[in-house]
């Protein structure tokens, strides 16, 4: 591998490898100081980023961060390459796609025709040398559509995953704030539950319990127990119904044997829930999870930095044409993201290079108690990825996870984002919800209807 070269007044600097000079140009994080990655000083991370700003594009199909002997991410990348789609760029450098994606040549078609002749490492690239409005102004133009029982990712659309976690995975807890969300308009991308324990009986319970209520109500949603891939296998071997196959997953094959899958138990996950054929539109299943920081804390990160690691988990999302895939932005904790700035910056990363790529992105907006950051920062950046055209983010009960002991978005900032920046739930769940009567829509705009049907009555005296 050669070395990069940029001069800046008169200091000379010099970056050994293509891994260090994309780390070198990162945003500070706190994460890749820990990992001895990160630039020195500001005057280091200028060069850094104007000399990756002069790269040729095609120098990433050149050079494999991780061998591609090592990592079977890598060979995914490199062998899924559509060098056709790429072709309309690959006479550009790094900072000439940053200014064809800023251009009027990027609309939704064509950024939808280039995202398979990308790599992840050309979406962090770019990302690296672009201000927070330009990941705004770019990842709004992209639109990832995906479909289960309702259809995400449309424009003038911001769903939720409905997330009424309980520290024993008691029923009527979880019930009540099901209830509760449903009740606020959430709840159209999943309702998803964290389980507390991953005994496959009680995973199973929760799968059905779940069901009864969306078969109860007739809710146009799908459920999500995350448990782990194998997990799933043996609740669906069991006939269990399960509508979304999840996987928490990561950007090198070392991390994610850290989780204990590969690709090949990953296809596994995928091929049993497409047997179940749940979908009523469509068949997009998978529901994954990432986070800046996550192969660092496995220790396999090979020397790439955090956020180029968390760019390549897309690329495996992207192979399983997943329903969703959610960045859990703050949630590893402030060694790898120390403050609100840093988060911040880290989520609209990770939505522009997810869209870029082709994933349908949601996002976590949240951060450990241990944290430099509060609910103010976590309203910056809800309200920045509503812009951005995020595809649904989280809602949890006064932004409280009483079981896994962080802070997220509430029930409440959904409807504070829609009502701000006028979008709606999804098509399929904003009919259900004007035909039960929780909302009402008058002059065009959403409103908490009047009258609730007599079984959501019902259901709330059980619950008094």
């Amino acid at each position: 591998m050669g070395s990069y070269v940029h001069t800046v007044g008169q200091m000379l600097y010099r970056f050994d490898s293509l891994k260090q000079l994309l780390a070198k140009a990162s945003p500070a994080r706190s994460g890749d100081y820990l990992a001895g990655l990160a630039a020195s000083n500001d005057g280091e991370r200028v060069a850094a980023q104007m000399a990756l700003a002069n790269l040729p594009l095609t120098e990433f199909l050149n050079q494999a961060l991780i061998p591609y002997e090592e990592d079977e991410i890598t060979r995914l990348i490199i062998d899924t390459h559509d060098a056709k789609a790429f072709a309309a760029i690959s006479h550009l450098t790094v900072g000439g796609l940053r200014d064809w994606l800023l251009g009027e040549d990027a609309t939704e078609d064509s950024l939808r025709a280039l995202a398979p002749g990308l790599t992840p490492e050309m979406a962090a690239a770019v990302s690296k040398i672009m201000r927070v409005q330009d990941l705004v102004l770019v990842a709004q133009k992209i639109r990832v559509v995906t479909q289960f029982r309702g259809t995400m990712g449309l424009r003038g659309r911001l769903s939720t995953r409905l997330q009424p976690n309980h520290p024993t995975d008691e029923p009527a807890g979880i019930a009540a704030s099901i209830l509760d969300g449903l009740l606020y308009g959430n709840g159209d991308a999943m309702i998803g539950i964290n389980p507390a324990t991953d005994s496959t009986a009680s995973i199973c319970a929760l799968l059905e319990m779940l069901d009864a209520i969306i078969q109860r109500y007739d809710i146009p949603t799908q459920a999500c127990v995350l448990t782990h891939v194998t997990t799933s296998i043996k609740a669906i071997n069991r006939g269990v119904p399960l509508d979304l196959v999840f996987q928490s997953i990561a950007g090198t094959e070392a991390a994610n044997a850290g989780f204990g899958i590969n690709l090949n138990v990953l296809q596994e996950g995928y091929e049993a829930g497409l047997s179940l054929k749940r979908g009523s539109l469509g068949q997009n299943l998978m529901y994954f999870e990432t986070g800046q920081g996550s192969a660092l804390s496995a220790n396999a990160h090979h020397g790439v930095d955090q956020q180029t690691c968390e760019t390549r988990a897309y690329a495996v999302a992207r192979h399983f044409k997943p329903f969703l895939v959610n960045t859990v932005v703050g949630f590893i904790g402030p060694e790898y993201l120390y403050n609100g700035k840093q988060i911040i910056r880290a989520g609209l990363e990770d939505h522009f290079c997810g869209k870029l790529l082709g994933v349908p992105m949601g996002c976590d907006i949240c951060y450990t108690n241990h944290a430099e950051a509060d609910q103010d920062d976590m309203d910056t950046l809800l309200t920045l990825l509503g812009v951005a055209g995020i595809n649904f983010i989280m809602g949890i009960p006064g932004s409280d996870d009483i079981m896994l002991n962080y802070q997220t978005t509430s029930f409440h900032d959904a409807l504070y984002a829609r009502q701000t920046l006028g979008l709606k739930p999804a098509p399929e769940f904003e009919a259900w919800l004007q035909r039960t009567g929780i909302f009402t829509q008058t002059d065009g705009r959403i409103r908490f209807g009047d009258n609730l049907p007599p079984a959501f009555r019902q259901a709330l005296a059980q619950l008094a």
